[in-house]
């Protein structure tokens, strides 16, 4: 009795052990199959203090500051909307949210944002928040959470103000007051490649900078663009870098640093005497 039993026992342990190795090999050969990439794509922004956002929070929050510096809004306003963008929908282009609000700032129709379809262009978005704050008497002078609150009427009035250190590293660095700020990891597929990423690249730093036709497309494997100064570069660099996953930006060069999407970071490289006052950005090329 004991030695048949014994058998059973050994008999449903072995058949265990098949079986726990039989998921083993699954589990190992989905994981080689997948090949699932190992570099989380991010992008890291250094400027007195350090912020780290995924490619989308990313693109959004260099679209606010530009449409910022583009209506001459000093930077504290460029703070207090990417506070508010970062509180409202975590830098996200959402497309609900609280009843009927949309968007990066979670504005709503019904109270007269615009209709749902233009609220979900960031441009339009931050420029609506801009201008509201601006009608703000003495926003200048308020902690950031009040200068939000009076814009957003929310029902936490406190919450924009954790997010005041966090805007300021982002707005020193995308509105060029620090070299070489932001460096962004770029996945192995760009969302677009060549003459289109070259095209739609020129195109939305035009709109967003509100440049005349300064930024004209390279034979159509990327751009340059001429800068008045050392801040006015480092603004459209840091922008373009910030873009670089939804544009298909492989590399770009201001002065003698040049970041590119292999490292997904800026290095120094031989000064060119002729590129001084030159931003150029090279897109991946077509497949």
């Amino acid at each position: 009795m004991w030695v048949r039993t014994r058998a059973v026992v050994a008999g449903g342990v072995v058949l265990v052990l098949f079986a726990v190795v039989g998921v083993l090999l699954v589990v190992r050969r989905l994981g080689s199959e997948l090949r699932l990439p190992t570099v989380t794509r991010n992008c890291t922004v250094q400027a007195d203090g350090r912020v780290t956002l995924d490619p989308e929070q990313m693109a959004n929050a260099a679209t606010i500051a530009a449409i910022g510096a583009q209506l001459e809004m000093p930077e504290r306003a460029v703070v207090v909307a990417l506070a508010t963008a970062y509180q409202e929908s975590g830098l996200r282009n959402l497309a609900g949210g609280d009843r009927d609000s949309v968007g990066l700032f979670q504005q709503r129709p019904s109270q007269g944002w615009g209709t749902p379809e233009r609220i979900r262009d960031p441009r339009y978005a931050a420029t609506r928040f801009y201008t509201a704050l601006k009608k703000v008497r003495g926003w200048e002078r308020m902690r950031v959470t009040d200068a939000a609150q009076r814009v957003q009427r929310s029902a936490f009035p406190e919450a924009y103000q954790k997010w005041a250190d966090e805007s300021t590293v982002l707005t020193r660095a995308l509105l060029g007051d620090v070299t070489g700020a932001v460096a962004c990891t770029v996945g192995r597929t760009p969302a677009m490649r060549g003459g289109a990423a070259a095209a739609a690249l020129t195109r939305n730093l035009t709109l967003d900078w509100g440049l005349a036709s300064t930024a004209a497309p390279a034979d159509l494997t990327g751009l340059t663009l001429a800068t008045s100064d050392q801040r006015n570069g480092w603004r459209y660099a840091h922008w373009l870098v910030s873009h670089a996953q939804d544009h298909g930006v492989k590399r770009v060069r201001f002065g003698d640093l040049e970041w590119t999407a292999q490292d997904g970071s800026w290095a120094e490289v031989s000064a060119d005497p002729q590129a001084t006052n030159r931003v150029v950005a090279e897109v991946f090329a077509e497949d």
